[in-house]
């Protein structure tokens, strides 16, 4: 029988939170946090097949840049 173990969102964060430095600060924290969820949006979005080829990132990138 295989035990499946999940955890949740605070789970994580809490878990990424006490592996920081003892002296990180309050900016720090919001930062990792907004970069993980980012991460994971990215992760998600792949996972389903939203995604751009390059040439197309090139294009929107482009466009922004004018």
């Amino acid at each position: 029988m295989k035990l499946i173990i999940m955890t949740t969102e605070k789970e994580h964060i809490l878990e990424m939170i006490k592996n920081l430095p003892n002296d990180v600060s309050m900016e720090d924290i919001i930062e990792a946090i907004y970069v993980r969820q980012k991460i994971e949006k990215g992760l998600k979005d792949s996972k389903e097949g939203r995604l751009f080829t390059h040439e197309e990132a090139k294009e929107r990138l482009a466009k922004w840049l004018k």
